[in-house]
């Protein structure tokens, strides 16, 4: 008895030191330094692709270390890209301003222009794929309904939603292309976040096919407040931010976690830093518990699903994804970065 109690000790201790610890620490390695600003990038294996502004994109190569880029030109224009996406195939880009444009990589080893929308409204925020064949783009309403446009043919042809089959937004409310994070899915699930004069959560179950919406506590009532980010561990848990980038320091009613599939929200941390978020992702394997956010004033983390948070780093970015569970990349004024977790 005496032998299985001590060998139980050293079981337990063996369990307890390889149980993962929290982050510290986080140390930045610079990719690229250039007079861009990255809001939307997109991990493609273990490459990153990203586009920006001046109609720049490029692709960071992992193996070779090195970030080659390109300009892609409409007539005259050199257009501003805040949202990417990519599939086994293809790398996806879609401009903000009149005109949208919507380009994939083509088999003549150049951008293909697949989707053009002229209204003086348009502006498209965010974009992602269900799968290798079915993907969508939101964006601020040209009419009473966000801009919702859906390829299911691989992203060779997009078509936009009528308002008909899309919740009626309110006065006000539109979207923000800071990080191309405003969408988020989880199998055919599909969640877009609002923000401005009224911040709210529009869900599909069935890629894009049915519509409702949610309320969230975020603040709101103007148009720099509001959600700026989603993200979904799974079907059922989820976590929102945003505030005020005019007012980054305020940090009451600007992050909120739902366990029901984005049906209520509930705010977490309120009156705690960190204020103003513009991209928010949960650490792969964390269980809905360790997140990380950045913005403009830093990057912050949580290990216990966002009730508490620590600054890791007062470098700024706009936006993140996650390579694995301690490495990821980023992009923002005039840089892109990879981000080891320690």
């Amino acid at each position: 008895m005496k032998v299985l109690g001590v060998l139980l000790v050293f079981l337990l201790i063996g369990c307890n030191s390889n149980e993962k610890q929290p982050f510290v620490d986080v140390e930045v390695e610079v990719l690229l330094e250039d007079s861009i600003s990255v809001r939307a990038i997109e991990i493609m294996g273990s490459d990153l692709a990203f586009a920006a502004n001046n109609g720049i994109y490029g692709l960071f190569d992992s193996q070779g270390g090195v970030v080659r880029t390109n300009v892609q030109e409409y007539d005259s224009i050199k257009p501003e890209f805040r949202a990417v996406s990519g599939t086994s195939d293809d790398f996806f880009m879609l401009s903000v301003g009149n005109p949208a444009l919507l380009y994939k990589t083509g088999d003549t080893g150049r951008m293909e222009l697949v989707y053009m929308e002229e209204h003086e409204n348009v502006f498209y925020d965010s974009m992602t794929f269900w799968n290798d064949e079915e993907g969508i783009g939101m964006g601020d309403p040209t009419g009473n309904c966000l801009s919702v446009i859906i390829t299911r043919d691989g992203g060779r042809t997009w078509k936009k939603l009528s308002c008909e089959q899309l919740p009626e937004t309110r006065e006000g409310e539109a979207a923000f292309a800071a990080s191309n994070s405003n969408i988020a899915v989880v199998g055919d699930h599909t969640w877009i976040l609002s923000g401005g004069m009224s911040s709210r959560v529009f869900y599909s179950p069935d890629k894009g096919a049915t519509w409702e919406v949610f309320s969230t506590p975020l603040i709101q009532g103007t148009s720099t407040t509001g959600g700026y980010s989603i993200d979904f561990y799974d079907e059922q848990r989820g976590m929102i931010i945003g505030g005020d980038y005019t007012n980054p320091e305020g940090n009451k009613a600007n992050k909120a976690i739902t366990t029901n599939g984005g049906k209520t929200w509930e705010l977490i941390g309120d009156g705690q830093d960190p204020g103003y978020k513009s991209s928010i992702r949960y650490i792969p394997n964390g269980d809905a518990r360790e997140i990380v956010a950045v913005g403009f004033t830093g990057i912050s983390y949580s290990s216990d699903g966002g009730q508490n948070w620590n600054t890791l780093s007062e470098e700024g970015f706009y936006t993140i994804r996650f390579l694995n569970d301690s490495i990821a990349y980023a992009g923002g004024k005039n840089r892109l970065a990879r981000l080891k977790f320690k």
